[in-house]
């Protein structure tokens, strides 16, 4: 029988959600105000910029001309980094992981418990809602094709009650399709309107790995050491190798208990079908994704990633009453275990879809409200902050150096395109004649443009970068679509504003004004292949 840790019971904040969900008194209190906290800082920028582009014109624009060259330099450092983890990507791709698993010697290895590389299981967790099999038969196609032990890789369908019968048929018929390729397929089924729980992924996943460990895991006496549960989106198309690389990385982790394991995700399975805004968009988050693996002390678990089983039963399985359970599970281990958890970056891609609708203005409404679903990631802060007053056995610089992270982060998201692009007049506009006949009034328009050309760089390692991880183009595709590979980017002040900015500064301030959010679940189309 496996012996675990109940996190919970001496951290029951690791389970809190939105302030409602917290006891009431002073918790909640703190929780409410903390969760203002990002809302407050956006809009008083705002407020600041307009009020004194009018007081003190010469303060907004000494500040607009300082924030911008400390945005070029933020963004040439970040284009060096993801140019550097594209070529470790590369690099990574090209290595045979099942024969460096074979020539690892067992005295490298990392647990104790585990005396060859096979004795690893991989528990996959696939929450799925009302996806159609064209999604979501490819996902286990390329499941089915990854080169590890079949009978290792257990493998659950996470289904939700209120996806309806349609659902369930869909994946009755995988089960039967795929059975045979899998140690285990079970279908789990999370009942809807459980009190107390924010219907959602996290939930779905929860409910889904609880029944994996009972009717799996435990049910074949597996050390929970011996597991490593991969979350991943239903869209997720993995590489042969993964299972492979996952597994070789948790063998050697300095420790492999209090890490979780992080790929790179590329948004391209469905990318040539995508509209230009929708393209921008997923690489820019891609290539956001590329430069966090060179900066693992400031990473934090996104979409699809793996981790032990056995922390994740430590800590109460994935925190039912919040939307951004993804990233938000990397600080509930780094809670729970008192500032004790880290992230190993992969430098392995998995694939996953681009923003695609059934038409052009669909699929614009459906990348704005997947932007805000990740703009709403601003609720960690709270979730973080509170954990941090609560804990009192983390280091006090490592609450400061993430607190800081994700505070600079989530101000940055609605902020920094704005002060950019559309507040440089604000100083002109109402600084009155005698600033605008000013040397610095004068200046500012030409030394505003010259910054912005120069923070240019990072745009072309961002259109470089979206050409070399672009996958082979179909031949249903005309040629001249390369061009607008390339013109797209002149779309980028505006689509980082509308479809960045603008749905993060949203989110932020639903939840400052406590009109909270449920999980919006990104509606997945394919084009017909032929």
């Amino acid at each position: 029988m496996n012996s675990t840790l109940d996190l919970t019971g001496d951290k029951p904040y690791l389970l809190w959600g939105t302030a409602p969900t917290v006891p009431a008194g002073k918790n909640r209190i703190l929780r409410r105000a903390l969760e203002m906290l990002p809302g407050t800082l956006a809009w008083t920028t705002f407020f600041c910029a307009v009020l004194f582009s009018w007081l003190q014109p010469v303060w907004v624009a000494l500040f607009i001309i300082a924030f911008d060259i400390y945005w070029i330099l933020r963004a040439i450092y970040l284009a060096i980094l993801a140019l550097f983890t594209y070529g470790r990507l590369r690099r990574t791709r090209k290595i045979d992981w099942l024969k460096r698993l074979e020539d690892l010697p067992t005295t490298r290895y990392s647990l104790s418990t585990i005396h060859s590389w096979k004795d690893v299981y991989h528990l996959v967790i696939l929450p799925m809602f009302q996806e159609g099999e064209e999604v979501v038969r490819p996902t286990l196609g390329a499941l089915a094709h990854v080169r590890y032990p079949k009978e290792r890789l257990l493998v659950v369908l996470a289904l939700e009650e209120r996806a309806g019968k349609s659902s369930q048929k869909l994946a009755h018929r995988m089960q039967n399709d795929f059975k045979e390729s899998f140690g285990a397929f079970l279908i789990t089924t999370h009942p809807q309107d459980i009190v107390g729980e924010l219907s959602g992924k996290g939930s779905n996943e929860a409910w889904a790995a609880r029944k994996a460990v009972e009717l799996l895991i435990d049910a074949a006496r597996i050390p929970y050491e011996h597991v490593l549960v991969s979350s991943l989106d239903i869209d997720t198309h993995l590489e042969p190798d993964y299972f492979l690389c996952v597994t070789y990385h948790y063998l050697t982790a300095e420790k492999p208990l209090r890490s979780s394991y992080q790929p790179i995700p590329l948004f391209n399975n469905n990318i040539w079908d995508a509209p230009a805004f929708s393209r921008i968009a997923a690489t820019s988050n891609t290539v956001w994704q590329l430069m966090q693996q060179q900066r693992p002390e400031a990473m934090e678990t996104f979409s699809s990633h793996s981790m032990p089983l056995k922390a994740l039963v430590e800590i109460g399985f994935w925190n039912t009453k919040v939307v951004s359970e993804d990233s938000l599970i990397f600080y509930q281990c780094l809670l729970a275990y008192d500032g004790d958890w880290q992230i190993v970056p992969l430098y392995y891609p998995v694939s996953m879809d681009a923003n695609l609708a059934k038409s052009t203005l669909r699929t614009a409404y459906n990348v704005y409200r997947q932007q805000r679903r990740w703009g709403y990631g601003a609720e960690k802060i709270a979730y973080t902050l509170t954990g941090f007053i609560k804990n009192k056995h983390i280091p006090f610089r490592k609450k400061i150096r993430y607190a800081y992270l994700m505070i600079e982060g989530f101000w940055m998201w609605p902020c920094a395109a704005i002060i950019i692009f559309a507040l440089g007049w604000l100083p002109l506009a109402l600084g009155g004649e005698a600033f605008r006949e000013s040397v610095l009034g004068f200046r500012l328009p030409t030394l505003t443009r010259a910054i912005l050309t120069i923070g240019m760089v990072g745009m072309l390692v961002n259109g470089a970068l979206s050409l070399l991880l672009m996958p082979p183009k179909p031949k249903r595709v005309a040629g001249w679509v390369y061009a607008t590979l390339v013109l797209q980017w002149v779309l980028f002040p505006v689509t980082v504003i509308i479809f960045g900015a603008l749905p993060a500064l949203e989110a932020q301030t639903r939840l400052m004004l406590g009109r909270y959010m449920g999980f919006w679940v990104t509606e997945k189309v394919r084009k017909d292949k032929k």
